[in-house]
């Protein structure tokens, strides 16, 4: 039985924070709408389930929330806070049904994830110092986070021996400790194999991480964060990213090229295609403003 605990809590709330980047208003928004669902007097004082929960008992919360007096902003905002929990846990494969799917939004508008656009990374790219050693690391990171839809915890516990250079792949150790074969491209590899070389050897690292600190010890999550922040501040981008946003760059812009969904989706290592869906709705946003921007009678 899958219940809320405070290392559940803690596990998701390092998960928006980290994987999301979402700020900490919105965090705290996120913990209180999982609070607000489990004082539903339908579960409050009961030995309901996670995984029990059922389309029925969810229309029975949005109804009190009605009755309430909750606009349907506010209700919107609060099932789009049980939906991230939701993916959260299907994520880490700790359900294996997701109830929040089955109820219908408000009518509110949708914000889909960030996406950087391919000069926008190039940009980020440029403004490595390849002077120092952490710099040509540093571009290896965001080449693999982009290059490959890594997700931040993938990158900073991958080992040497997870590059497979002369068959031109990764493997990659997910979530739930799943693993898949990920095709790296030419330039990326060629650019990976010069960092183990010359660079990686210069850390004097007694273990195998492919990216380390200058004291030897695997980067953590926060650094790598940390990084494409101030990399996004030098390239002048306004928009809220962090690593995870160039997971969702890889995935649109190979959708954009034309790439078949489930290929993205065992790339990305989603168990559920509905994950990967998400991305669709990327790419029909991106042809709509395209449309709009550029077809004449779009134009006023």
């Amino acid at each position: 039985m899958l219940t809320i605990d405070r290392a559940l809590i803690h596990a998701y709330e390092e998960h928006i924070r980290l994987e999301l980047a979402l700020s900490e208003n919105s965090i705290k928004a996120y913990l209180h709408d999982i609070k607000l669902f489990m004082d539903f007097k339908s579960l409050y004082k009961s030995d309901v389930s996670l995984d029990n929960i059922n389309q029925k008992l969810l229309t029975h919360f949005v109804e009190e929330l009605t009755e309430l007096g909750f606009t349907s902003n506010s209700q919107s905002r609060i099932l789009s806070g049980l939906r991230s929990f939701y993916r959260f846990l299907e994520e880490e494969d700790l359900i294996t049904g997701n109830p929040t799917r089955l109820i219908e939004m408000p009518q509110t508008g949708r914000k889909l994830p960030e996406v950087l656009t391919y000069e926008e990374i190039i940009s980020m790219l440029q403004q490595m110092d390849l002077s120092d050693f952490n710099g040509h690391r540093n571009k290896c990171m965001i080449e693999l986070l982009y290059a490959c839809g890594l997700r931040v915890s993938e990158l900073a516990n991958m080992r040497i021996n997870q590059v497979y250079d002369k068959d031109e792949f990764i493997r990659v150790n997910g979530k739930g400790n799943k693993e898949r074969l990920i095709p790296i491209g030419k330039n990326t590899l060629k650019n990976l194999k010069l960092y183990l070389s010359d660079v990686r050897t210069q850390y004097k690292s007694k273990n195998d991480f492919l990216f380390v600190n200058k004291f030897g010890k695997p980067l953590s999550r926060q650094s790598i964060h940390k990084l494409v922040k101030v990399l996004a501040e030098k390239a002048g981008i306004k928009k809220s990213i962090s690593p995870h946003t160039f997971r969702h760059s890889f995935a649109t812009h190979l959708l954009e090229g034309g790439a078949d969904l489930r290929a993205v989706q065992q790339m990305l290592g989603h168990s559920s295609i509905s994950t990967t869906e998400i991305y669709t709705h990327i790419d029909r946003e991106y042809l709509r403003e395209t449309i709009i921007s550029f077809h004449p009678r779009s134009k006023s």
